[in-house]
């Protein structure tokens, strides 16, 4: 029997507030319009002092304009949620969706961005006609393997964070579970086996991370949809040109000991743990598949809207700790716990970029805060409604970057926490206001 929650046609009631609201941000001025007179501040003429201020500095953009707290949310709508390659112009709702999480979840003003430059080199070039607005961009929902050269020369060639979530996000928020349920169980992360099922963004990104992390390739499995990545398979050679991140992976793991057409099964064999972003199931992996792991085995079956093996069948085949990308589901990996954090971390030190050891930071803090909460076997990760853990992460993560030496500014992890805390406060507060005010009209019942 479903929950009253799972009853409800979230397909239905979406449609028909959608058009009510006719979309979900708006742009409101943030400075007092008491008469005319106030035109001459903040536009012409009082406002050519502040260009020529940015004209001498132009980083006092970051002080003097909404540049500090404004990012760009940028698809080309080639692989939109489950949906696939729906286009720029259907993935406008989940880029303006992502924008209101953005603000009400870590204060952070997000534009959407969609765009039908799908060469990697126009797509980049957008990237760096974009960058004077913005104080970072993320990117999301674009087609593999574009996505990683994407990023990868985006971030070396722009001043600002350059993120993409279905990578770094993901990741993240994967790793921060890892890192508990790996205390729950009494294993060392850094010397454990470890199943990565699919490899696609979230799991070619995590892999980098783990090895960042501590956890040695030769420990790792990485399987795609024809079996492991070994640098024996046949395809080897095609993929040093067609996807050069596979190709890596296969040299830096050597399979993890497996021969070359091995699959799943083979791998999930004596594995500590799996990460699975695959395809949706239910039965893309088996429960005598589950059996033969290693007692206390960790299984993290990720795809959406269905995940590769119930949880529930995980446990009855020996798994001692499930966590699925699903909300009504315990241990829920979500992006979202991570994304408006970091990008609030980063604003506020002005950082030039992300690097993995900022993502690693985001991720320990978040274990952290699970772990002061109390771990238990359903309990490996916050929730999203837990709201004092945005400020946290924002907080470690801008102290990693000042640490590392790629913020523009200096801070503190109090001070950030402090200011992280206010400013994402206030976005709450502000909608809340707007709300109660009937400024936000209250749709009709459908």
């Amino acid at each position: 029997m479903g929950s009253g929650r799972e009853a409800r046609d979230w397909f239905k009631i979406s449609r028909f507030l959608h058009t009510f609201y006719k979309g979900k941000i708006e742009v409101l001025p943030k400075v007092p319009v008491r008469g005319m007179d106030d035109f001459s501040i903040w536009y012409t003429p009082g406002v050519a002092e502040a260009s020529r201020a940015i004209h001498r500095e132009p980083d006092l953009s970051f002080e003097l304009t909404s540049r500090w707290n404004t990012i760009a949310v940028v698809s080309d709508g080639t692989r939109v949620l489950g949906l696939g390659n729906v286009g720029p112009e259907a993935a406008y709702p989940v880029m303006e969706g992502k924008a209101l999480l953005f603000k009400y979840l870590g204060g952070v003003d997000a534009v959407p961005i969609v765009h039908r430059k799908r060469d990697l080199e126009e797509f980049l070039d957008l990237l760096k006609a974009l960058e004077p607005s913005f104080g970072g961009i993320n990117l999301e929902d674009i087609e593999s393997p574009k996505c990683f050269t994407l990023l990868d020369r985006a971030r070396s060639e722009l001043g600002i964070p350059v993120w993409h979530d279905d990578q770094q996000g993901t990741a993240a928020a994967t790793l921060a579970g890892l890192i508990n349920a790996f205390k729950l169980v009494g294993k060392d992360l850094k010397k454990s086996r470890i199943v990565l099922f699919g490899a696609g963004a979230a799991n070619i990104a995590l892999y980098r991370v783990l090895k960042t992390y501590g956890v040695p390739p030769a420990n790792m499995v990485v399987l795609d949809s024809k079996g492991v990545l070994h640098p024996d398979r046949d395809d080897i050679d095609k993929l040093m040109i067609s996807n050069p991140h596979k190709y890596k992976i296969a040299v830096e793991t050597m399979g993890g000991g497996l021969g070359p057409s091995s699959g799943l099964e083979e791998a999930l064999k004596g594995a500590d743990a799996i990460v699975a972003a695959s395809r949706p199931g239910p039965g893309v992996i088996k429960k005598e598949w589950i059996a033969s792991m290693e007692q206390d085995a960790i299984v993290f079956a990720e795809a959406n809207p269905v995940p590769e093996i119930w949880p529930w069948e995980a446990r009855e085949a020996g798994a001692r700790i499930v966590a699925t990308g699903r909300s009504d589901f315990p241990n829920q990996v979500n992006n979202s716990l991570i994304f408006p954090s970091v990008f609030r971390g980063v604003l506020d030190v002005r950082a030039r970029t992300i690097t993995d050891e900022m993502l690693i930071a985001a991720a320990e803090e978040l274990a952290r805060y699970a772990e002061e909460k109390g771990l238990r076997e359903d309990y490996i990760i916050p929730r999203m409604e837990e709201w004092e853990v945005y400020p946290r992460v924002a907080a470690a993560t801008a102290y990693k970057a000042v640490e590392q030496g790629v913020a523009r500014a200096t801070i503190t992890y109090k001070e950030e926490l402090e200011q992280a805390r206010t400013v994402i406060e206030l976005a709450r507060r502000k909608l809340e206001e707007l709300w109660k005010a009937g400024l936000i009209e209250e749709p009709p019942e459908g």
